[in-house]
């Protein structure tokens, strides 16, 4: 299921309005809001903490919801510690770290995988390097083994070859990102607005020539300068204690030698001399007018004032930019406002991306005026408590996971690196509920007064692209013989328990829509999906993107509350209303703090019930989604979405209309008969059941949404979904879609096959774990971590009702593309015939996918996502508390039986996104016939 949040925008013209569906029965009386300081005190993470003889610094948050521990390793050292010819080493070294430890050979991810991890990954950014991961409770001793011996045992695993091969990975990380539309704009921002020499004057991923230059002897003596116990946090949180922490802390870490602690270097908040004003030129579809200012960091008590003055020129759905540039005078197609906030500085930003055919510079001036008038009259009362009420919610939401990128033992481990306290997060909450709008106003003008960096993006070629210089040609040094490590076997791991899902509940509202309900207490939080039997598929043939700009209509407007008002009123309440489509179903969705679950209802029924589809903003509704499309066509990933589904599923396919936003004549020709004639069609009760994972009782909830959904009917025919006419996919071939300048090429590769989602697919999928659903699968395994030509490759089952074909995925490096798709043929076909699942992939996979449940389902999310899917699959409602016993079932012969009937290696087909003259030499011996189209023909759909 595809999530997605629309911008809450434009007002109604209520005149014109008609209901398009029955109205329900009056809701309940208005509620209040809570208020703000209500829901601070719902933000809690006791911890306890201790300290090792040789510095380390470790906390403990004791959570029990669920049999798992977020172990999470913060080093107080980052990108801004780099001195002058280093840059991108911190991040570097962050590879490094996973690819085995003296005591731990070989990759880290192994034995994480073998005791059921998840949220596992690493960050680097300007001011810290963390490590986390989440295990199941009896499998925290190896996880505490693995991370100490990172820590203390790593300089013999560092060789020649796993420098190479991670150099040859981060300058694929880089390329990644530089291949985006405004994939360079970063770099400019930081040269402009910081000196060389300043410690945030270089992106943390550093150059292409500094990583070419890292040796081997370099990149050990920033472990040997950063990497001791002194300078690193552990936060344990999850099921866990002090008692029986600490000698488990003292036993894995305590004999790791203090090392040095890093100095945090001077880095004061620099000032322009004068307005600085730069052009730049790229790939993209809409100008883009963007303003900054370097701010304050966390050390300074101004941050929150900028956070909330952010927010409420271009974070709400309801805030000033929006209100003005793109509902009122609809000038722009998206405006942004946000504080990036560091440990010593901040970056503070506005943009605006122009509507096509309106003058850039009209925009740029309002644009202009709007932050003027911000700075001389400062923000309502109101706007800085909508503010503070969504931030508070979104904490509130983050307490569920312990770990992972956002979770209790980030704000826990933020605190402690960066202000000394891991309570910190407390004093920004209580702070950012105390803001006034005085402070606001006065904060905003001491920094946003001060000179600004202007730069503009406008389409056009990009400039000459700064390459690695011949990284590839460097001949493979042969590494030492293995170190032999001195800490004996890793620790064994207990018994893992089974999951134990949540029982999940049917009821029926009064007017028959089916009610899907699990009750989980972990956070006051509650979250409902409204799941239509549409989606997609259901989308008119002629007239793609309908569905997509009737979901975008539906809270622009009702019969009685303009954009605005639904979106003020969303934000008192500290909401989330969202609309979304999978191949098979569309959704309305709500996530809202339990306390006002009542007036967040009344909001969301309405939304659901009461859209006015106003005619005027219908028409700015279509500019908006006609810019999204264009936007596509300059996307590698957007392109290439577009161009696979009708060959994968054959043109004659519901599913071949999954093709982005829909066809750009289609959606300029839309009126608003054509949405009501939709939403009559498809968003109906009778095609509506609703899922809740919440807090309160299933008989309170049942109880609210009867109220206010019970009498609800439908108007007219129902739609109906055909899946009857043959649909035959393309023929083996490879389509490329030629993307002039891009330093990578994006490779989707498609095999069809006879499968539905319907059916037990759980041998095949469990299969693919090895082949390319995992980490450690071998596509990914010889892409990434032997040839180095791409961060990151996959292959997976596309599951929808009735449909499901393998499809991989994989950017590489442009000059590599040819050669990626041979070895990604020669991983499938090896795996399908001579070298098909081995006995130690079946053992890690079976033992890996039953010992990650508890942390797969540790939050409401995941649960409602569940349910969901075993709804779509026809499977019942108990499926994830009986699978361990089906995957413990499952055989080595049964899984490689299964992959060798579904995958067929000769049926791919593959689509390419990449620079022609580059690319289109390198797939001429692959054997298929090419077709090279350019990007701008990837708009017809049909």
């Amino acid at each position: 299921m595809t999530a997605k949040i629309f911008a809450l925008s434009g007002v109604a013209l209520l005149a014109l309005a008609t209901p398009a569906l029955a109205a329900p029965q009056a809701a309940s009386t208005a509620a209040k809001p809570a208020p703000v300081a209500d829901l601070v005190k719902q933000v809690d993470i006791p911890y306890e903490e201790f300290t090792l003889k040789n510095g380390l610094r470790v906390i403990v948050h004791t959570d029990r919801k669920a049999p798992v521990v977020a172990v999470s390793v913060w080093y107080d050292v980052g990108s801004k510690h780099e001195p002058k010819g280093k840059t991108g080493f911190a991040h570097l070294f962050e590879h490094l770290m996973f690819n085995g430890s003296e005591n731990a050979p070989g990759d880290f991810f192994e034995p994480l995988k073998q005791v059921g991890a998840t949220d596992y990954n690493g960050t680097t950014w300007y001011d810290r390097t963390n490590y986390f991961e989440t295990v199941p409770t009896p499998a925290l001793e190896r996880a505490l083994f693995l991370e100490s011996d990172r820590m203390g045992y790593l300089l013999g695993a560092i060789t020649q070859r796993v420098l190479d091969v991670q150099r040859g990975v981060v300058q694929n990380e880089k390329r990644q990102g530089d291949n985006q539309p405004y994939g360079l704009v970063d770099y400019a921002k930081t040269a402009a607005l910081f000196s060389p020499d300043h410690p945030y004057g270089h992106d943390t991923i550093g150059s292409m020539a500094d990583l070419d230059a890292a040796s081997l002897e370099d990149v050990k003596n920033w472990f040997r300068d950063h990497y001791g116990a002194s300078n690193a946090i552990v936060v344990l949180a999850g099921d866990v204690d002090v008692a029986t922490a600490k000698p488990l802390i003292e036993k894995y870490f305590g004999a790791i030698p203090a090392g040095q602690k890093t100095v945090r270097p001077a880095a004061p908040v620099p000032a322009l001399a004068a307005p600085k004003i730069e052009v730049m030129k790229d790939r993209v579809a809409t100008t883009r007018i963007m303003r900054t200012w370097v701010v304050p960091g966390l050390d300074s008590t101004d941050a929150t004032a900028l956070d909330v003055a952010a927010g409420v020129l271009g974070g709400l759905a309801s805030s000033r930019l929006d209100n003005a540039l793109v509902r009122k005078e609809k000038l722009a197609v998206a405006v942004t406002a946000g504080n990036q906030t560091f440990a010593q500085v901040g970056m503070f930003e506005v943009s605006a991306d122009v509507r096509p055919g309106v003058d850039p510079g009209l925009v740029a001036k309002r644009l202009d005026e709007i932050v003027a008038d911000f700075i001389k009259n400062g923000p309502t009362a109101d706007e800085v408590q909508r503010v503070a009420t969504g931030e508070v919610s979104d904490r509130i939401e983050g307490l569920e996971s312990v770990g992972g990128f956002g979770g209790k033992a980030v704000a826990l481990a933020q605190g402690a690196l960066y202000s000394d306290d891991p309570g910190f997060y407390k004093k920004q909450l209580a702070t950012l509920a105390n803001e006034t709008p005085a402070n606001v106003k006065a904060v905003t003008a001491k920094w946003l007064s001060r000179p600004v960096y202007a730069l503009t993006i406008e389409p056009g070629a990009r400039a000459a692209y700064d390459e690695a210089k011949a990284a590839e040609e460097k001949p493979e040094v042969a590494d030492a013989a293995p170190f032999k490590g001195t800490r004996g076997e890793m620790p064994a791991v207990g018994t893992i328990a089974d999951l134990d899902f949540p029982k999940v509940e049917r009821a029926k509202l009064k007017n028959g829509i089916e009610l899907i309900y699990a009750q989980r207490n972990a956070v006051p939080i509650t979250r409902a999906v409204i799941s239509f039997d549409a989606g997609v598929a259901a989308d008119p043939a002629t007239k793609l993107g309908t569905q997509q700009l009737t979901l975008g209509m539906l809270d622009e407007g009702t019969t009685t509350k303009d954009s605005i008002a639904i979106a003020e009123a969303r934000e008192r309440l500290g909401a989330e209303i969202g609309t979304g489509a999978s191949l098979d179903r569309t959704f309305l969705s709500l996530s809202t703090p339990s306390t006002n679950l009542g007036p967040s209802l009344d909001l969301f029924a309405d939304v659901t019930l009461n859209p006015a589809f106003a005619p005027a903003e219908v028409a700015r509704l279509k500019n908006q989604q006609l810019a999204g499309i264009a936007s596509e066509l300059t996307n590698p990933g957007g392109l290439a979405g577009r161009a696979l589904p009708k060959l994968i599923y054959g043109p004659a396919s519901p599913y071949a209309k999954s093709a982005g936003r829909g066809d750009p004549v289609a959606v300029a020709a839309l009126t608003r008969a054509d949405l009501v004639a939709f939403q009559h069609a498809w968003l109906r009760p009778e095609k509506a059941k609703i899922f809740v994972v919440s807090d309160r009782p299933l008989a309170e909830v049942k109880a609210a949404l009867d109220q206010r959904f019970g009498n609800w009917k439908g108007i007219g025919t129902a739609g109906v979904k055909d899946f009857s006419k043959a649909s035959a996919p393309s023929a083996p071939k490879i389509l490329l879609i030629d993307r002039p300048d891009s330093p990578q090429s994006l490779i989707l590769g498609a095999a069809p096959n006879s499968l539905k989602g319907t059916a037990e697919l759980l041998p095949v999928i469990t299969a693919n774990d090895a082949l390319g659903g995992s980490f450690l699968s071998r596509i990914n395994m010889d892409l990434r971590e032997d040839k180095h030509w791409t961060y990151g490759a996959s292959g997976n089952f596309s599951r929808s009702q009735n449909a499901a074909p393998y499809i991989v995925s994989a950017p590489v490096q442009a000059d590599k593309t040819g050669p990626s798709i041979a070895a990604i043929r020669q991983q499938v076909g090896d795996f399908l015939t001579t070298r098909g699942l081995t006995k130690a992939e079946f053992d890690r996979t079976i033992i890996g996918k039953t010992r990650e449940l508890a942390g797969n389902f540790e939050t409401s999310g995941d649960v409602l996502s569940a349910m969901q899917t075993n709804d779509l699959y026809k499977r019942p409602d108990d499926y994830y508390a009986t699978i361990t016993q089906k995957y413990r079932a499952l055989t080595q012969a049964e899984l490689d039986a299964a992959a060798r009937a579904t995958i067929d290696p000769k049926s791919f087909i593959w689509v390419v996104v990449g620079d022609a003259k580059m690319v289109r030499p390198q797939l001429d011996s692959l054997g298929l016939p090419v077709e090279v189209v350019p990007a701008a023909s990837i708009a017809g759909v049909k």
